[in-house]
């Protein structure tokens, strides 16, 4: 990968970016409870980028553990690739290079890793992902599949309204970014501009009483982080459909030349009648 040291932030490692907002967040996805007095050392990446994306969050809680924590708005099944390379970076920081050449055992942070979702696209309340099912198939080399030498495990919650609620009640923060994410869609499904609908979601949230703090501190920032992140998500939305449908014409075209009928090649393709015959 290309350094890129002009990282941005996103609206979500901004909100979190603050020890005592990460310690309810990690509360509330693990059900458990941390004293405020435990250390939290935020070492999230700012400089280990992939086209000007850097990891989302990455943390220490009392220097025993530490957890990697991304938010998608789209499903990455490489996302094990992905934070294993985040890992190895962070371990790389956190320890003495000299101390791995020692012949003595050296004790690391036990690794967490997590991937909140709140894309458009209909997901599991919770799933798993693992780095083993990107491994190429190795059967006949005589290695034991079912117990590979490297695995990386990630669990994937979806944060849209009505999933995981418990967890989202548990942290009014998170809760509070699920609903704002929440009403930008609602809005830009009646049809608003993003723009737009952004700027209602800031409105919305600040009469309710919904990231009140944060958004009037980094309102600007926020309108301008989520109009790039939202714009480039839809942006690759559209260029897949525009590619799916140059891709059903080309078949319609084959389908024109061998003589097939307009009513099979309708069917097969789902393209108009008018779109057939302009082909």
């Amino acid at each position: 990968m290309n350094a890129n040291k002009k990282h941005k932030d996103s609206v979500f490692s901004l909100l979190f970016s603050d020890p005592a907002v990460l310690r309810e967040l990690y509360s509330a996805i693990e059900g458990v409870e941390f004293p405020p007095d435990i250390p939290i050392d935020i070492n999230t990446l700012t400089d280990v980028l992939y086209k000007g994306k850097i990891n989302d969050l990455s943390f220490l809680i009392d220097n025993r553990l530490v957890v990697l924590i991304e938010h998608q708005s789209t499903i990455n099944e490489n996302m094990p690739v992905r934070l294993l390379i985040y890992i190895a970076e962070v371990y790389k920081r956190i320890l003495n290079n000299k101390e791995v050449f020692h012949e003595k055992l050296i004790k690391i942070p036990t690794p967490e890793f997590i991937v909140l979702y709140n894309g458009n696209k209909p997901y599991d309340e919770q799933k798993t992902l693992r780095l083993s099912d990107a491994f190429k198939d190795i059967e006949g080399l005589k290695l034991d599949k079912s117990n590979p030498p490297l695995e990386l495990v990630a669990r994937v919650y979806n944060i849209n309204k009505g999933h995981n609620q418990q967890m989202l009640e548990k942290s009014k923060t998170l809760e509070g970014y699920s609903l704002f994410i929440g009403k930008i869609k609602e809005m830009k499904a009646k049809n608003l501009t993003l723009a737009e609908s952004i700027k209602y979601a800031v409105r919305y949230c600040l009469e309710n009483n919904i990231l009140t703090e944060f958004l009037r501190a980094h309102e600007g920032e926020v309108i301008d982080m989520i109009l790039d992140d939202l714009s480039t998500d839809e942006w690759l939305d559209l260029r897949f459909e525009e590619g799916l449908e140059q891709g059903l014409e080309q078949v319609a075209r084959k389908m024109k030349t061998a003589n097939k009928p307009i009513s099979e090649i309708i069917d097969f393709t789902g393209l108009s009648t008018e779109t057939i015959q302009s082909l």
